[in-house]
């Protein structure tokens, strides 16, 4: 694979996500996920699977740049339903999946980490959903998946602000699980993965499918009303003007069309 790397140890795989310098969430990354997916599905040695991000980031966010190679809005929306249905597999995935975050996890980044089974995270860590500083909203479940896990008010202020939490911060509001130091990170998470991976494959298959079932209809309409609702307002002025921003670096000027 071009951005993913997996070391197996004790029954756990840890896959990084080597995509420099932001390890930004691009097409082709998504589909590597989910051809990991497939590969550890079926083998044996395989119980429990840790993703991680090399060098600074977990994943700093979808890759901005690519956006601008799209031409409307209908596909648009079709790269946002993609995204959507493999972070979805993710998260029913028959074997634990555990993001460990160092860094940042934003955006598409954060997205990710909340299709994985649960978040080990470091304390200084910042978790955020900033996409409406781009005149755009999340595309990959994040508007339906973080109100589960903080609580709507919480989620409204992180989505509305585009202010980032830490990663204490995300412990305290229920999005991550534990927070520790960089240097306990891996450690820690592998600790934990390891444990884990000595449980019953077919009784965890089944806890974990079992999990499922707290997802009412309404999270899968609002999935699909999310990614309609992402070509729409990507092909506003103001989603012109947040991306052309973002690529320049400077502030952008919303007009409200």
């Amino acid at each position: 694979m071009e951005f993913l790397k997996i070391a197996i140890e004790e029954g756990v795989a840890t896959v990084s996500i080597n995509r420099p310098p932001a390890n930004a969430l691009s097409s082709g990354l998504i589909q590597e996920i989910d051809r990991m997916l497939d590969s550890v599905e079926n083998d044996d040695s395989i119980r429990v699977i840790v993703l991680y991000g090399e060098g600074r980031f977990f994943s700093a966010g979808a890759d901005i740049k690519e956006f601008t190679t799209v031409s409307s809005g209908e596909e648009f929306s079709k790269l946002s339903a993609a995204g959507q249905d493999v972070f979805e597999r993710l998260e029913s995935f028959g074997k634990p999946v555990i993001a460990a975050i160092h860094g940042a996890a934003l955006g598409g980044g954060l997205e990710l980490a909340m299709g994985c089974h649960f978040r080990i995270v470091t304390e200084k860590a910042k978790l955020g959903l900033p996409e409406l500083q781009l005149g755009l909203i999340p595309g990959f479940a994040g508007t339906q998946r973080l109100p589960r896990f903080v609580g709507v008010a919480k989620a409204a202020e992180m989505l509305l602000t585009s202010d980032p939490i830490t990663g204490e911060e995300a412990v305290r509001f229920g999005l991550a699980n534990h927070a520790f130091s960089d240097e306990e990170l891996l450690p820690k998470t592998m600790e934990m993965a390891k444990k884990i991976a000595k449980k019953s494959p077919i009784a965890m298959k089944a806890a974990l499918r079992m999990l499922q079932y707290t997802k009412t209809d309404s999270f899968h309409e609002g999935v699909k009303a999310e990614a309609d609702s992402f070509g729409e307002v990507f092909v506003s002025e103001d989603a012109k003007e947040g991306i052309q921003a973002f690529i320049e670096k400077r502030e952008p000027h919303f007009k409200g069309n």
